[in-house]
């Protein structure tokens, strides 16, 4: 009787034990499963910390981007300068020769110009005080030196120290564009006469192009060097 007494006994110690090991090991599992989530919510994170990498690098670029695009639009190559827009200039001063467009001189070659009207390239070319005003107030204000133009920024690359030069057509920079050309086709031109002429032979000098693609020289033809 009591070796069955202590036989049952030692079953139920067991069937406790190994009851207390399992619920162990479950919360263990448990545990280890709250990390595998907690990994995965890391990961999530992780991914998370990329794509803003990502949003931050698609963020540069569009700055990059826009940065260049800035830059060029800036210091676009252009064989142009700035159409003229003042009609009392073209009116006044292109009725005798070509109007020049404001961005072949530095403001102080034109204020100068302006201011010796009665003496213009041995020729009287004054006009009342409220028009010289008008017209010097607006080459100044598109003068070579004030504007953001590459090929003005050329021609003023040519012109030495402080020098307030007047007549364009000796300019280095005209000279230089020019030095190909035999003398027989521009001064010898009777059709030309000038190299001051431009819209002689610049079929778009009007429209500030003097690309060497609209040049018709009369007589000749079209020439490309």
């Amino acid at each position: 009787m009591n070796k069955r007494i202590l036989a049952g006994a030692l079953i139920m110690a067991t069937s406790v034990g190994l009851s207390v090991s399992g619920i162990a090991f479950a919360d263990n599992d448990n545990r280890d499963i709250g990390n595998d989530n907690s990994s995965i919510d890391n990961d999530s994170r992780y991914r998370g910390n990329n794509n803003s990498s990502i949003d931050n690098d698609s963020r540069d670029r569009g700055r990059s981007d826009s940065g260049r695009k800035g830059k060029y639009k800036l210091f676009k190559r252009t064989a142009t300068v700035p159409v003229v827009t003042n009609q009392l200039y073209v009116t006044e001063c292109g009725s005798c020769h070509f109007a020049y467009q404001p961005g072949w001189l530095p403001v102080r070659s034109w204020r100068t110009m302006m201011r010796e009207l009665d003496q213009h390239f041995d020729e009287n070319a004054e006009l009342d005080q409220e028009s010289r005003d008008a017209i010097t107030k607006y080459l100044a204000a598109e003068a070579a030196d004030v504007i953001s133009n590459r090929k003005s920024r050329k021609i003023l690359r040519s012109i030495r120290g402080t020098d307030a030069p007047q007549r364009i057509s000796t300019l280095r920079y005209m000279l230089r564009k020019h030095d190909e050309i035999p003398k027989r086709l521009i001064e010898g031109n009777k059709k030309v006469g000038s190299a001051a002429n431009c819209a002689a032979c610049h079929t778009e000098a009007a429209a500030g192009i003097f690309n060497e693609h609209g040049v018709k020289i009369p007589g000749y033809g079209h020439w490309d060097d």
